[in-house]
């Protein structure tokens, strides 16, 4: 563990936790400036897409096979050992995005509008899936970056549909441990990716550069997000949730076909369970925000 940082799964008082939330709180108003409800998107996170969008980068050669990964970026019709590993990489990137955009457009339509009168409990949550919106648009940019146009999220089948949106409205105590192990999860996949990327894309330096500007976008958001979730745990909750990583990482990858083809899942099961601030790529944790009680000295 880091010299400088305590584990995600420290103990922390109720005390501690009140004050993370409104610490938390103004940290993502100040990153992320006004909400735009009809949009579903943020003023701030606009403009930087704005940016990324008015200086396109664009892959020197397309995928060697764009039609394998239209037909397989929802679900494998191919075997995904004979595929090229740029194709594997962004089939599965779609895979992970695409289960996010699901639970957050469940837990939107679930929610409420802010008013004057939202709480500080209300006012996190519809930024944080605010900001999980967002990402979707910075995905959308890391396909097009590869000269993927017409990517479009698809819906799950029905009965996995059917959870999701029951998952908004489960108690608390039962749904804030797979709440939390969710983002570490997502933030674990997504350092996983930036760790592959100068390999898989060794031959096209200049969108390698612009998939891993975007995905650190995406990253430094769910840091934050890791730490809001954790927040919402007490003794009992922090125990169990840490208890479900392993379980919840390995069912989760298991369904993504092309895991075992680029990722070690053991390592990335070692990887949640003894989750390091100290081990994250210069950068983004100046960007992001983290609990007090994570915090040492």
């Amino acid at each position: 563990m880091s010299q400088h940082h305590r584990s995600i799964f420290t103990p922390a008082t109720s005390t501690e936790r009140r004050r993370n939330f409104a610490d938390y709180l103004a940290f993502a108003l100040r990153q992320d400036g006004d909400i735009l409800e009809a949009d579903r998107d943020l003023a701030r996170k606009r403009e930087r897409l704005d940016a990324f969008r008015a200086n396109p980068v664009r892959s020197r050669r397309p995928l060697s096979d764009p039609e394998r990964f239209y037909r397989n970026h929802v679900g494998w019709k191919d075997d995904p050992a004979a595929a090229d590993p740029k194709t594997l990489l962004l089939t599965c990137i779609y895979k992970v995005a695409r289960h996010e955009w699901i639970g957050i457009s469940a837990a939107w339509d679930a929610g409420a509008s802010l008013s004057p009168s939202s709480t500080t409990m209300d006012r996190i949550s519809r930024y944080h899936l605010a900001e999980e919106f967002c990402h979707m648009r910075l995905f959308e940019e890391m396909f097009r970056t590869f000269h993927l146009d017409r990517v479009a999220w698809v819906p799950l089948d029905p009965f996995k549909q059917r959870l999701y949106r029951l998952f908004p409205v489960i108690p608390g105590v039962l749904k804030d441990p797979p709440a939390f192990v969710s983002e570490l999860l997502g933030l674990t996949f997504y350092l996983h990716v930036d760790a592959l990327l100068d390999d898989v894309l060794s031959d096209e330096p200049e969108a390698c550069s612009r998939v891993r500007e975007l995905l650190r976008e995406i990253m430094i958001d769910e840091l934050a997000h890791v730490g809001q979730r954790r927040n919402f745990l007490g003794p009992v909750g922090t125990r169990l949730a840490r208890a479900i990583v392993p379980v919840f990482f390995r069912a989760f990858l298991h369904d993504i076909p092309e895991t075992p083809h680029l990722f070690d899942v053991a390592r990335m099961v070692l990887d949640g369970v003894g989750f390091d601030y100290g081990r994250l790529p210069g950068g983004i944790l100046e960007r992001s925000w983290m609990p007090s009680y994570c915090r040492l000295g």
